[in-house]
């Protein structure tokens, strides 16, 4: 191994030069201009380096609009910022930051000749998000210099930096690029080098599956973005996601990742080589899975896929009055929910007792709506009077549409449509809201087939805006007509899906949480590592391991289990930590220990 860095390595990292001048490049010279430092732009397009200079104006200036910079600083910002297309520029550089395409190739080069060029105390980082640090600092001279300094799209705004060592980099070279990270006001993660690395090791896996899905025409492209956008609190959803990070791009990444990993959900979904060889690469290319008004635009417009406006589902069935079967948080939710549209609901449980306290839930939950000021205490009364509770499902007898919430266990949900069948009258519809099971199952226990449907509601269901609609082989079209237009009127956003574990929220969002569960497993990241990094370079609500602990690791257990029996990929194979930690009892939050120790409630 060569020797390691000289302690001018140690020394505060002034000069910057940042190869390549693309989106990346030109956000990674802002924030380090406007901390301060002397900053190298160097791109072979002259083009380039006019755009990003351009770039840096209007983004200081619109910075200055919004009080987030005085004149004088942005002058200054910009007066630390020159750009030039030769390397050579970099010869007084302390750290050299490459952004340049996701090529071996084109990196290796650029690290040979800066071998020749840069000082012999600077480091060489690359940004990388899919290519092997390792490989290209065993090509560098001086390896122990070489190192991953990932950032986030858009740089100025995403905290997250991860820092990638190889097995050659240098300590003193990972601690400058950290303190460095730090001062800039980023979130600095220390990871090993394997393709994807943290975030987009678990990000690039889920919008490989969204955009599989929507090959399959499981989902159109508007509900699959919807239901994740709705469904889990995501800024964007996968497939606009994909359009802006470049499908081309999205490719070169997970062929990266697959041939580490061989796990068939790494394998680049085909459409997305089909959109990369025709050139619809996404929003830089003004067209990938949507249509936008220009290269490199995001504003969407209408093609040839995006679906009619207005009702074209044909004529519903009337519904005044609806019946929630169980006494639960989903059961009372959901209840409340329709009673707020001013249906009149009918709240079953397996007892009186139990049906009487999930109406006082409800009144404690309409009672928080008047304190914040969403809802007057009239209507919460009014509210409130609209719902009956009841301990048989005999009550059930005028109903128009039926929705149970019962356990997730299908024998249950059998036994349970077996007893609507009986009791609700002709015509009525029955619904289940089933996050796993197969619907079909459900309506075969009755002689109505045709008139079952799947509701998944999201908890909490007064605040979550989300519905999965749920078809099967034998649902009518005017109940699912009649569906669609109770969702709207209880203003919930519906997305249709076929019957298949998972529907589209789950079988997106387990997957990634279980490849979650195997990093941990496999010591590649901390837990808390991988949180922050994909709330802060992923922008999600909530970590993995957040979630999982406040969803259960039992639930998430059995919905992974559905998965891997239905799709049968080893890749949806429920990770061993999981099942261990389902086995000794430690079950999230309610149990007061999960991935995470919690103070019992």
């Amino acid at each position: 191994m060569a020797a390691p860095l000289s302690d001018t390595s140690l020394s505060p990292l002034k000069t910057i030069a940042v190869v390549g001048l693309g989106t990346m490049g030109t956000g990674i010279t802002e924030v380090l201009a406007r901390a301060g430092r002397e900053v190298v732009g160097i791109d072979i397009s002259e083009a380039a380096a006019a755009q990003c200079v351009a770039a840096l104006e209007h983004s200081t200036a619109h910075a200055v609009e919004r009080g987030r910079l005085t004149e004088r600083e942005r002058a200054d910002a910009l007066a630390r910022v020159r750009t030039c297309t030769d390397l050579t520029a970099a010869a007084d550089a302390d750290l050299v930051v490459e952004v340049a395409p996701e090529s071996y190739e084109t990196k290796q080069q650029i690290f040979r000749e800066l071998d020749g060029i840069v000082r012999p105390g600077a480091i060489l980082a690359t940004g990388t998000n899919a290519l092997s640090v390792t490989r290209l600092a065993a090509d560098s001279a001086h390896p122990e210099r070489v190192i991953g300094l990932h950032f986030f799209n858009p740089a100025q705004a995403m905290r997250l930096v991860e820092i990638v060592s190889s097995v050659l980099t240098a300590p003193q070279a990972v601690q400058a690029v950290t303190d460095l990270a730090l001062e800039l006001g980023k979130e600095p993660v220390a990871v090993g080098d394997r393709p994807g690395f943290v975030a987009d090791g678990l990000l690039f896996g889920y919008l490989n599956q969204a955009a599989a899905m929507y090959e399959g025409r499981y989902a159109s492209r508007e509900d699959i973005d919807a239901a994740m956008r709705l469904g889990c609190g995501l800024p964007m959803g996968p497939l606009a996601l994909l359009d802006l990070i470049g499908v081309d791009t999205a490719r070169t990444v997970l062929e990266a990742m697959y041939a580490e990993s061989r796990d068939r959900l790494h394998a680049p979904a085909p459409i997305l080589k089909q959109l990369s060889e025709a050139g619809l690469t996404g929003r830089k290319a003004g067209r990938g899975f949507y249509t936008y008004e220009a290269p490199g635009s995001g504003t969407v417009v209408r093609d040839a896929l995006t679906p009619p406006s207005g009702d074209v589902l044909g004529p519903g069935r009337p519904v005044r009055s609806v019946g929630v079967a169980g006494s639960g948080t989903m059961a009372s939710g959901i209840a409340e929910v329709f009673a707020k549209a001013g249906y009149e609901v009918v709240l079953a449980a397996r007892s009186a007792e139990k049906a009487r306290a999930a109406r006082a839930r409800i009144g404690k939950s309409l009672s928080r709506s008047v304190d914040k000021g969403r809802l007057t205490a009239e209507d919460a009364a009014r509210t409130l009077d609209l719902i009956t509770a009841t301990g048989s499902l005999d009550d059930f007898t005028d109903v128009d549409l039926a929705v149970e919430a019962v356990a997730e266990d299908l024998a249950v949900k059998q036994q349970l449509f077996a007893a609507l069948d009986k009791v609700c009258k002709p015509g009525a519809i029955l619904a289940t809201t089933t996050s796993s099971l197969p619907v079909v199952v459900c309506a075969r226990a009755t002689s109505r087939p045709h008139e079952v449907i799947g509701m998944h509601f999201f908890n909490p269901a007064p605040a979550m805006k989300l519905v999965e609609v749920v078809r099967t082989v034998l649902t009518a079209d005017d109940v699912h007509a009649t569906v669609r237009e109770v969702c709207v009127r209880i203003r919930k956003h519906a997305v249709d899906c076929g019957d298949r574990a998972g529907f589209i929220v789950n079988a997106l969002l387990f997957p990634y949480l279980n490849n979650a569960v195997k990093m941990v497993q496999e010591h590649y990241a901390s837990l808390d590592d991988i949180d922050a990094a994909m709330k802060l370079g992923g922008g999600y609500p909530m970590g993995p391991f957040e979630l999982l602990d406040v969803v259960g690791l039992d639930v998430s257990l059995a919905i992974e289990r559905v998965l891997h029996r239905e799709f049968r990929d080893p890749g949806l194979a429920p990770a061993p930590l999981l099942e261990h930690l389902v086995a000794a009892g430690c079950l999230g939050r309610k149990t007061g220990r999960g991935f995470r120790e919690h103070a019992r409630r």
